[in-house]
């Protein structure tokens, strides 16, 4: 009896919520079809619901009525065992206001603690959106800078070209200039030998030339005397004759050149030739020269 006194009056309190319900949340009254504006606006306004009431079961007593109520209706029952107070009323009495108490004492605490990790986590999605949305928007701006990359291209192309064409024409007459600055320095070459060997002999002349001439006024007492008496002239500022030191000088030159160009021995500038043509041979091979001498002293390309 009890059983169906619950039933019927849950049966009631759904019925009234459901009567104050909104339309959009009676699925029951949500109808999906294809037909016209018309008849959709017909189907809106048949299936308008009908304003409850509000209140106790959609009465419009206050809620509160419900309490004396329960307790007219608790005395019977229990008066007449209709239903009896055993220790699973008291379970769920128990388990009724621990539901109750933690609602009211920590129910906003849990609603904030769940909340925060639903904000928590809502930010670390933004966050990451807003990371991919930056990467997308760096790679926009990369494709859009790279839009131009043909014309890069083709751009760098043409200045390749140009610039092997100018290589080309560069290295057409480089080999020129290379060749003219190696038979500089060879001719440079040549002219600081022939200078070095030109002072040498100059030097081996002179001291022969001034040997020979001490040696011999050193011996002959008449050349002496002659020396002695010009210096004595010019000391005194008269008019002095040939100077005899200066005489013999000019003498032994004379016969140094009649004597060699009457041996005609030419050794000694055959090797000193063939010691510049060995020098500049070196020379030529160390430092990648285009030509090299041969034993005569005459030119040949190597490239």
């Amino acid at each position: 009896m009890i059983r169906a006194a619950t039933s019927q009056a849950l049966r009631r309190a759904v019925r009234s919520s459901t009567r104050g319900a909104p339309s959009c949340a009676i699925p029951g009254n949500m109808s999906f079809h294809a037909s016209a504006k018309r008849e959709e606006e017909a189907s809106a306004e048949a299936a308008a619901p009908v304003e409850s009431k509000g209140g106790l079961f959609g009465t419009g007593l206050s809620e509160w009525f419900a309490l004396p109520i329960g307790i007219t209706a608790a005395v019977p029952l229990v008066k007449f065992d209709w239903y009896v107070v055993n220790e699973e009323t008291q379970l769920l009495a128990v388990f009724l206001a621990f539901c109750v108490t933690v609602y009211t004492q920590g129910g906003d605490a849990i609603y904030k603690a769940l909340d925060q990790k639903a904000v928590d986590l809502l930010k670390e999605h933004t966050e990451a959106e807003d990371k991919v949305i930056e990467a997308l928007e760096q790679k926009l701006v990369f494709l859009k800078a790279n839009q131009n990359m043909v014309n890069d291209f083709e751009a760098i192309n043409e200045i390749r070209a140009e610039t092997y064409e100018k290589l080309n024409a560069a290295g057409a007459i480089k080999p020129q200039h290379d060749f003219k600055a190696q038979v500089q320095r060879m001719l440079n070459m040549i002219a600081q030998e022939e200078a070095s060997h030109t002072e040498k002999v100059k030097t081996a002349l002179m001291a022969e030339a001034t040997a020979t001439v001490t040696e011999k006024f050193s011996t002959d007492k008449a050349l002496k005397k002659a020396a002695l008496d010009a210096a004595i002239s010019k000391i005194k500022g008269g008019t002095a004759g040939a100077d005899p030191i200066q005489a013999a000088f000019v003498q032994f030159f004379k016969d140094k050149a009649a004597a060699v160009k009457a041996s005609g021995d030419d050794s000694e500038e055959k090797a000193q030739r063939e010691a510049m043509i060995a020098k500049m041979n070196s020379v030529a091979k160390n430092e990648g020269f285009f030509f090299q001498f041969d034993s005569k002293g005459n030119p040949s390309m190597t490239v």
